[in-house]
């Protein structure tokens, strides 16, 4: 009989005492107006931000903002992505070879954080080799002859770098007085008149000082890949449902939790000086995901089932996925990357607020899966 009961259940449409589908279908339209205002709303801040002073990228409470968001996504990835994964994928509706003798949540987010890690380094190489083409051409544009007067007729020998026509060519001039200050700047072990946070990779050509900008510009793009990714399917997953038990507590969660993604996607993109064109169209492609997403659900919503294996299947692995690539995201190119950074280590003061921040981020993102 209990066997009946649960081939009944995987095969049709979950019977639940809380549906409406009226009142759903206003829940939904609700959702999609809270989520999209939130999810502008917080992307927006830092790139309109950067041009006033209270948040600019370097300043204290930009830096204590973006910890807040980084808890926020650390903890989607951790509490919510991944869970919702493995629920999926150890749904009693699926067969019980292989999905029960293997532990694929977590594989597939050890892949897609691999695999995240593989793209993050191939863009900050291309991204550097540009640059460094960039500076090459630069410092041929800038270099002179200075003609010699040679004393006593002609000779033979040449002075290096002299050129046929009796001039020396010197390179980079300007790249070589650059790397003197940076050399003279740099020599101080200690923190006095550190202003800047120094994050990213970089390292020097010709004086100029490489990777920063190139991992600016790859943490931005992959961040929004990663975020996008789970935006749809979070989207995906209220549209097709038809329970206001459900959608209620779904519209607050996804509000705030799209909000400070959005910041910290935000805040990644003006870092990355985008041009204001390319950061327009980021940030409405982030705002956007996840009402086309409601829209995708509430689309398929009553031919939908939940409990269909291709469903849980699907779901469980985008989960698992999007779990991998929030959780490195988090970790590596918004935690490590400010507080690794020399304007961290520098400031007690802003270490401790930054982990207290990045805590409270953490915990209340944490426990609004008690309520959705």
């Amino acid at each position: 009989m209990a066997a009946s009961s649960s081939n009944i259940l995987c095969n049709a449409s979950e019977s639940d005492p809380c549906r409406d589908d009226s009142a759903a279908f206003l829940l939904k339209l609700v959702a999609i107006a809270s989520i999209l205002l939130s999810g502008a709303a917080g992307v927006s801040v830092p790139l309109i931000g950067r041009n006033r002073r209270f948040l600019q990228t370097d300043g204290s409470l930009f830096v204590t903002a973006k910890a807040f968001a980084a808890g926020v996504i650390l903890a989607t990835g951790f509490v919510h992505m991944l869970a919702g994964g493995t629920e999926a994928l150890k749904n009693p509706c699926l067969p019980e070879f292989p999905w029960s003798k293997f532990p694929f949540p977590g594989f597939f987010a050890m892949v897609a954080a691999l695999i995240t890690l593989l793209v993050d380094f191939m863009g900050t190489q291309y991204y550097e080799r540009k640059q460094e083409r960039e500076a090459s051409t630069d410092e041929q544009s800038q270099s002179i002859v200075v003609p010699l007067v040679a004393e006593g007729g002609c000779n033979d020998e040449k002075v290096f770098g002299e050129e046929d026509s009796g001039g020396i060519h010197i390179v980079g001039i300007h790249a070589h007085a650059a790397h003197h200050r940076h050399s003279h700047s740099q020599g101080h072990g200690s923190c006095d008149g550190h202003s800047k946070i120094d994050i990213g990779h970089g390292h020097e050509h010709g004086g100029l000082e490489l990777g920063s900008g190139a991992r600016h510009v790859v943490v931005s793009q992959v961040l929004e890949l990663g975020i996008v990714s789970h935006s749809i399917i979070i989207g995906i997953s209220l549209g097709v449902s038809q329970s206001p038990c459900t959608i209620r507590p779904l519209i607050a969660a996804l509000s705030f939790h799209q909000f400070f993604e959005g910041f910290a996607l935000g805040g990644c993109i003006s870092q990355a000086q985008f041009r204001n064109k390319s950061a327009t169209i980021m940030a409405c492609f982030f705002a956007l995901t996840t009402p086309i997403g409601i829209g995708i659900g509430t689309a398929v919503a009553s031919s939908f089932n939940s409990h269909s294996v291709g469903a849980l299947v699907t779901e469980g692995i985008l989960d698992s996925l999007s779990a991998g690539i929030l959780v490195y995201m988090a970790l590596v190119d918004l935690i490590a990357a400010d507080f690794l950074s020399k304007r961290m280590s520098c400031n007690f003061r802003l270490q401790i607020v930054s982990y207290l921040m990045l805590f409270l981020g953490a915990g209340l993102m944490s426990s609004l899966a008690i309520w959705a």
